[in-house]
This record gives structure tokens, sequence and C-alpha cells, in this order.
């Protein structure tokens, strides 16, 4: 008889991408997935340590824990992640009710780790950067992911070494996956009934893979992933200003399958805090990248991260980082208060005054949603191309998304996940469209 795994990810796309491969990896010792936590044998925390009180919501998670098996037998419980590998020491120490610690890049040894548990009845701490070893056990693993759209991980690690991110850290220097490596796991999801790939990284355009002399870059992959037959849309997030190269931009207008939609975090709109935040770019050379690339291809659209209230950020920074805001016109971006994360240079900055901070994000904030309304909007009335992602609950509706990520609520009495449809859009709010299908322009297998 199986047992059972339960697994909460907190945090990036990168975090799902490992949840999955975990899964994937504790069948072969006999683990089978649950969604209900209290069925568990094993209860498995996957965290992120990019945004403030990352620590506690893990320990709130483990009182949930706790109270759900209070009368029952207690589940192995498993800390991976990278709070896991910032803090794993402390967190040992903190709550005895955590078993085992595994950080990002150690997670392939889990099946060991387990077994050993059982027969030890050890703790266990396991947070080595071995980034290698891990992605090559994992290409001898299956990815059994079946979803039409699917994140694929490409690359780890930063060496950006921005001011206030931890990941360099808990993550480790860059690390590009081997080329065919990609490939081949890429093919596989589409066998499994994947049309849209997701690439991801830390820094996703700064893969760089050399093999036999030959150079490979994210736009080789990008080229690469255009030939396989039933994949129908291909992205890649999150990338970096710096590593935006003429060939990557070229990748706009060359790749079909390349969606016009690009995430390109910016974090301030003034030079000033660009520099105390060591992003290596200024916003001129930001705004080249942007027209570039609407030169390139005059449908695209951007979104971006912010963060607020920087350590020295005045009246004026922030009416910069505004202006930068209206005049791009981003769309489904993220913007949060300036939280300083232990062990980073920002960590010990002199903070401006909360109030403040509360205002402007609330202003920034206000100004986003509006332009994503608009956007929207403007949708109402026309017929634009989804592909189906799943069917929901409710009789004959089913969810999609357009070309550049907005989620779509419609109804249809003849389509099926995985086809690639038109839908007519009917209504919308800020964050959904809704219509109804017309007609199918593919018809998924």
């Amino acid at each position: 008889m199986s047992k059972k795994i339960f697994i909460k990810t907190f945090g990036c796309q990168m975090n799902e991408y490992d949840s999955n491969r975990i899964i994937d990896l504790v069948k072969l010792i006999g683990y089978e997935k649950t969604n209900n936590q209290i069925d568990a044998d094993c209860c498995i925390l996957n965290t992120c340590h990019i945004r403030s009180k990352a620590t506690e919501k893990v320990y709130s998670e483990i009182g949930r824990i706790k109270k759900n098996f209070k009368n029952a037998k207690k589940p192995l419980v498993i800390v991976a992640g990278c709070v896991a590998q910032a803090e794993s020491e402390e967190m040992l120490e903190r709550d005895p009710y955590i078993d085992m610690i595994i950080g990002p890049q150690s997670y392939h040894e889990i099946n060991d780790k387990i077994l050993n548990y059982f027969r030890e009845n050890k703790k266990i701490n396991l947070t080595e950067f071995n980034v290698t070893k891990k992605f090559d056990k994992l290409e001898k693993i299956k990815n059994n992911n079946s979803k039409i759209s699917n994140f694929l991980t490409i690359q780890e690690g930063c060496d950006k070494f921005c001011n206030f991110c931890v990941v360099p850290y808990t993550r480790g220097p860059e690390y590009s996956r081997p080329f065919e490596q990609i490939i081949n796991e890429a093919k596989n999801l589409v066998e499994n009934g994947s049309k849209e790939i997701i690439l991801l990284g830390q820094n996703v355009n700064a893969y760089h893979f050399i093999s036999d002399g030959k150079e490979y870059k994210l736009s080789n992959l990008l080229l690469e992933l255009e030939k396989i037959k039933d994949l129908v849309r291909v992205r890649f997030t999150t990338s970096h200003p710096k590593d935006m190269t003429k060939d990557l931009i070229d990748c706009f207008n060359n790749c079909s399958k390349l969606m016009p939609f690009l995430h390109l975090p910016v974090q301030s709109g003034s030079d000033k805090i660009l520099k105390l935040m060591n992003r290596k770019h200024d916003i001129r050379f930001y705004y080249s990248i942007i027209e570039k690339l609407k030169k390139i291809n005059s449908n695209i659209d951007f979104s971006s991260d912010f963060i607020i209230g920087y350590s020295e950020e005045d009246e004026g920074d922030f009416e910069k980082t505004m202006n930068l805001v209206k005049k791009i016109e981003f769309t489904n971006s993220y913007s949060f208060i300036f939280s300083a994360r232990p062990g980073t240079p920002a960590a010990k900055l002199q903070k401006i005054n909360n109030d403040v901070t509360k205002n402007r994000l609330k202003i920034i904030q206000n100004q986003l949603f509006n332009l994503q309304l608009n956007k929207n909007k403007e949708l109402e009335e026309k017929k634009i191309e989804i592909l189906v992602e799943n069917k929901l609950k409710s009789q004959n509706s089913f969810f999609g998304r357009t070309r550049k990520m907005t989620p779509v609520i419609f109804e249809s009495t003849s389509c099926n996940p995985g086809d690639l449809i038109q839908v007519e859009i009917i209504s919308s709010n800020q964050n959904n469209l809704f219509g109804k299908h017309i007609e199918n322009k593919f018809k998924a297998a």
C-alpha cells in the first residue's frame, strides 16, 4: 500500500517546478500525492525567501500540521526550498516537529534521505549547492506533469548580487542546464499533452551553455523549441535587462511560438535608487531595451516588478518610477514595499517612514491596476486567441489565457483543454476577461 505525501508550495514559479519534480521522485519509493494534508504520511513545505515574513509563514503552516495531527500519528515533516537553505540550523533548533531540512539544490537526494531517516531516526540537514548532480539525477526521472501549460527550469542561481536580493545566497551562482537535457524534457512534456512551455530561471536570459566548443544561449533554445510540432506557445521568465541581447530580442520576430509578452523587472524608475540597489543598469538603458523590443514586434506588452520605499527613496525618485509606469504602460505587474532580507547588503539600510511607503505603494498599485483595467476594457467586443487550459466546475465554463497571459473565463460546448480557439470577449474586470467560444483555431489531438 502506497504512502501519501502532501506538498505545499510557497512563492515563485520555480518552486512549482521543483515541487512537481519532488513528486516525480518520491513516487519511486512508494509515495503518492494527496491534496488533503490530514491524509498524509509525509508533509513537505517548499518555501520561498524573497518576501518578508517568509519564515513565519513556514512556522504558521507547521502549527496547522500539528493541529491537524494532534490526535493522529505524526507525519514526516520536511522543510524544503530557500527558507530551508537560509535558516536550516535555526529551524531545526526552533521547532523539533521538523524532521528534515532540504535546500533547493539538494532535493534530488530526497528519496535516500527519507529512507535514511526511517532507518536511523535522526534529523537531517541537507543544504549543499549541488545543482549539476541535481539535474543529472532529474534527467533520469521522467517529468510526469501533463498540464496544458507547464514550467521548465533551464537556469538557476544568480551572479548579479542586487543588494536587496537573497537569491545568490539561497540558490547559489548561475548555472545553466545542458541544452539537450532541456530539449528532451520539453519534448517529454509535449508528449504528456503540454501545449505551452514557460522556461524558468532566476535570470533566465542569462542562460549560457557550452558543449563541444559550441555556445548555446536562450535564443538557441527558443529556436529549437520552435521545431517541436505539437508545442504551440513558449514563454520565459524572469529576465534581467542586462541580458536582453540582440539575438534574444530578434526571437520576438523570428519565433512564431514565442508569445509577445515579456516580464522585465526594473524595480525603480530612479537612477539613484537603481545604483543603490546595484542593479547594474540605468533607466536610459532600460528604455532602450523596451524600444528595441517594440521595434522588432510592435504588438509586445510588458510587465515588471517594483520595490517601493527602498532606503533613501524620496518623492522625486518615486515620481520617476511613476513616470516610467505611465510611459511604458505595464500590465500584470507586481509592486512591493521594500523588505530587507537577512544576510543581504541591504539588510542594514535605514528604512524610510512606513506611512509614506504605504501611501506610495497605494498610488503605484492604483496606477498599475487602472492600466490593466483599461487594457482589458479595450479587448471587449473583440475576438482573440485563447489556449484552453482546463474546464471549470460550472457547466460549460472553461479557463484559458491570451497570448499576453491575461486570464479568460468563457462559455463553450465544443472545446477541450489544449485547444487553441477564438473567443469573443463580452466583458472584463481588472483581473479577467469573460467571453464565449466562437471557433477553433487548433484542435488538440
